[in-house]
Order: C-alpha cells, then sequence, then structure tokens
C-alpha cells in the first residue's frame, strides 16, 4: 500500500445564513408589539435611525400613507374638542397586599400586632390565598399558634370576602359564611362534603342529608357564584390587550385585507449623519456605512414581512370564504402545506409568520393559526376539526340539560345529519379542549 501526503484544491458550494438573514427570518415571527419593540431597541442602538409616531406626524410630512395622513389631521381636530373621560382613568391598580394594609390602619390594634398582621399579608398570594401554613409563620415570628390562628382570623374579616383562605374550601366557605342570607346547606356540604359533591355523587349525597337532587342543584348554582380567587381584581398586573396585525374587512361581498402597520413608528434616516455619509474622509465614515446598511436592512425586512403576511392571510382569505361568508362551522380543513404551494414559500415561513398573529374578522378577532386544522371523513367529502368542534359545541349548548348527550350520542347525531364519521374518543378529546364536562357532570335536576 502506498501512502502519500500532497495537497488538494476542491472546489465546492455551501449556503450559509448571515446574520441579516437570522435576523430577517426571526422578524418573521414577531406579532406587532414585538415588532414595535424592536425596532425602538434598533434606534437605541443605531444613531442613523429617526423614529416618527404616526399618530403625532403632521399631515404635510412626506413618506407617510395618505391614512396617517388623515389619521394625523384628525388627530389635530380632535384635539380642540372635549376630552375624553377615559383620558382621566388612572392606570395604576392597586395591589393586594397594599389593599390589605391600607384597612388593617382603621384597625385599633397594638403596634406589635401591626408588624405581626403585616408579616401575614406579605405570605398571601396574588390569588387572595395564605402561601404558607400558620405554624410555619408562626415558627418564623416566634409567637404561638394560637396567636397566629388569631392573625389569620382577623385578616380573613377584610376585604375582599375569602381573602387569607389557605384552600379553595375554606375560600368557598369563608364566602358563603359571609352572605347576608346565609345557606346552611350549602355550608354543610362545603365544610364536610366537597369531594362528593365536586365528583357529582349526588345521590349518596342526597340520602346522607336527607335532600332532594334539586336542593343540591341550588348549593351548585350558589357556588358557581362565589369567587375562587379572591384576588384576582387586585393584580398589580396591567390586563394585556391583544392588538390584531392584518384585518380583513367585508364590503359589498368582497374581503379586503388590510395590514396593520400604524401602530408601528415611521423609520427614516436622520438627516444629521446625512452629510457625513457622503464624506469618505471623516473618521467614523466606515462605522456609519455600517449603520445605514443596518438602516436599510431592518426598512426591507420589514417590508417583506408586510408582504409576506398580506400574501399568507390573502391566500387563507380565499380559502376560507366560507368562514367569513357562514361562520366557524363552514371552516374548511387547511395545512401550512397548502398555502406555502399557494404563494410559493417554504412551509417554515408560512409556520413563522402566522405565529402570534391576530387577524380582525367582521366576527370577531382570531389568531391567524385558527385557520389550519386537520381534517375529518364526510360521507365523500371533507371537513375540519374546528368546524366538528363547533357543531358540537351547538349540539351541547341546546341538549336537553336534564338528559345530556353522552358522546357515543354525538356520534351518531353528527353521522345520522352532518354525515361526518368520527369515534367517540375523538369526541371526548375535542370536548376536553373545549373546557365542556362530560354529560354526566352536566346534568341537571329541575324541580318537577
Amino acid at each position: 500500500m502506498n501512502l502519500s501526503t500532497g495537497l488538494l484544491q476542491q472546489q465546492t458550494t455551501n449556503l450559509t445564513m448571515t446574520q441579516g438573514l437570522r435576523q430577517a427570518i426571526s422578524l418573521l415571527q414577531y406579532s406587532l408589539n414585538d415588532l414595535s419593540d424592536f425596532i425602538q431597541e434598533q434606534a437605541m442602538d443605531n444613531p442613523l435611525i429617526e423614529l416618527h409616531d404616526n399618530a403625532r406626524v403632521e399631515a404635510g410630512n412626506e413618506g407617510y400613507s395618505g391614512k396617517s395622513k388623515e389619521y394625523a389631521k384628525r388627530s389635530v381636530e380632535d384635539t380642540n374638542q372635549a376630552v375624553s373621560p377615559f383620558d382621566y382613568i388612572n392606570m395604576e391598580r392597586r395591589s393586594l397586599q397594599e389593599h390589605l394594609l391600607n384597612q388593617i390602619c382603621l384597625l385599633q390594634i397594638s403596634d406589635m400586632d401591626y408588624k405581626l398582621l403585616s408579616y401575614f399579608i406579605y405570605h398571601i398570594n396574588e390569588d387572595g390565598y395564605l402561601s404558607h401554613t400558620v405554624e410555619e409563620l408562626c415558627q418564623e415570628l416566634k409567637v404561638s399558634d394560637e396567636k397566629g390562628k388569631s392573625l389569620l382570623t382577623l385578616i380573613q374579616e377584610l376585604d375582599p370576602v375569602g381573602v387569607g383562605a389557605r384552600n379553595l374550601q375554606e375560600c368557598l366557605l369563608l364566602q358563603l359564611e359571609k352572605m347576608p342570607t346565609r345557606n346552611r346547606l350549602a355550608e354543610c356540604i362545603v365544610a364536610q362534603h366537597i369531594a362528593a359533591f365536586a365528583s357529582k355523587s349526588w345521590k349518596s349525597l342526597s340520602k346522607e342529608l336527607s335532600v332532594t337532587l334539586q336542593e343540591i342543584q341550588q348549593v351548585q348554582d350558589l357556588i358557581h357564584t362565589l369567587q375562587p380567587r379572591p384576588g384576582i381584581n387586585y393584580s398589580s398586573e396591567l390586563p394585556k390587550y391583544i392588538v390584531a396585525d392584518v384585518s380583513v374587512m367585508e364590503s359589498n361581498g368582497t374581503f379586503t385585507v388590510v395590514i396593520n402597520d400604524e401602530l408601528l413608528p415611521i423609520i427614516k434616516l436622520n438627516h444629521e449623519y446625512q452629510s457625513l455619509l457622503k464624506q469618505k474622509n471623516v473618521e467614523a465614515h466606515q462605522y456609519l456605512k455600517e449603520k445605514y446598511g443596518e438602516l436599510q436592512w431592518l426598512q426591507k425586512s420589514i417590508l417583506q414581512r408586510h408582504s409576506t403576511l398580506y400574501q399568507v392571510t390573502k391566500a387563507i382569505v380565499d380559502y376560507q370564504q366560507d368562514f367569513f361568508v357562514k361562520g366557524p362551522a363552514a371552516l374548511k380543513p387547511l395545512t401550512l402545506k397548502q398555502i406555502a404551494e399557494e404563494i410559493d414559500v417554504h412551509e417554515s415561513t408560512v409556520s413563522r409568520i402566522t405565529s402570534n398573529k391576530y387577524v380582525e374578522t367582521p366576527t370577531g378577532i382570531v389568531e391567524l393559526k385558527y385557520f389550519f386544522s386537520s381534517s375529518l371523513i364526510k360521507q365523500n367529502n371533507e371537513t375540519s376539526s374546528t368546524s366538528v368542534k363547533e357543531l358540537i359545541k351547538n349540539l351541547i349548548d341546546k341538549e336537553d340539560k336534564t338528559k345530556p348527550l353522552s358522546d357515543q350520542k354525538i356520534v351518531q347525531m353528527l353521522e345520522k345529519k352532518q354525515q361526518i364519521q368520527i369515534s367517540r374518543r375523538a369526541i371526548a378529546k375535542y370536548r376536553d379542549e373545549m373546557n365542556i364536562p362530560s354529560s354526566p357532570k352536566r346534568k341537571r335536576f329541575l324541580a318537577h
């Protein structure tokens, strides 16, 4: 065997993903709010980027769409009108701990008890439950268990009703005991028979308590009016609102797709650096050139995102025309691959552009992913799983609550009325996804 060393020259082609391409791909996944935050971050790092707010731009400025000009003109006119009362809404939200601390300030207690109560309050979570056991807190405070229980009892007298409970059972019982008209049966069931009540073993429970099923049904209706999370109205976190990335508007039977970019700032070149870019002898010319390239890439990537989002949404609207006319029950089965082939892009591109995106339709705001669903056999045709869920929901909404439909009965009704072949296990799966309980738990006992 002859072994030797040598140099070999070979020419090959490889695909490499640049940093700019990676950022452009990640840009597809951003929602409208995420994209706005990303643009703000880029403006902080790039001195050449100058941002203009769509809502504050003057109507005569160039570089803005006609829609933005009209919005700006309307905004200027609105300043001369009466101020909306919504402008005075306080956006600050008081936390549950602050609300409780304000109440104990009004109590006639010693300074030591105030400190002990405050320590207990700081161990109540946002839902209103005590996050540690009384014994643990008493050990940390070096007080007796009896003292700790008296402190907890004092907290449970505060607003909101049910605060300071150690579990759901105690929370419901506190609320029942403070109702203007006491329901002794409800209190007894929650205090002593909560497990049997929750599992709907009502027949054995009615015999044990010597009450009718209708009375137990009334107890359930009463419990449904209680608040399992008493601290929910005092969350310090501000609510997050969904902003639609794209809108589908109907006019005379025709549907139009509109990209909602009004909340995005307008990206322009900072004029103070424009003259420096032309002077090649400037010391920072290379730096400015790189930043100018980043600005151009950002503008191009955003335009590409808008273009892809428009094409995908337009293809979805064209395919799902029946949904926009007849509603969710008319939704057809659709895959990412079908849309990708329709607009000639990769399937992963469709997946990214539909992630974390919402579309405003004449029937409401839904996720773009909502329009993609698997198919089920409908005689010689196909139907989507989403439309089947809608049919199941409609059947259950219209059922006789004293004799609710079983999963097998729903299978038979779908096959007979809609010619849809589906298994009982699939019905149970879709029902669970829609948070609809089984037929025994939906059953109601009405008075004769």
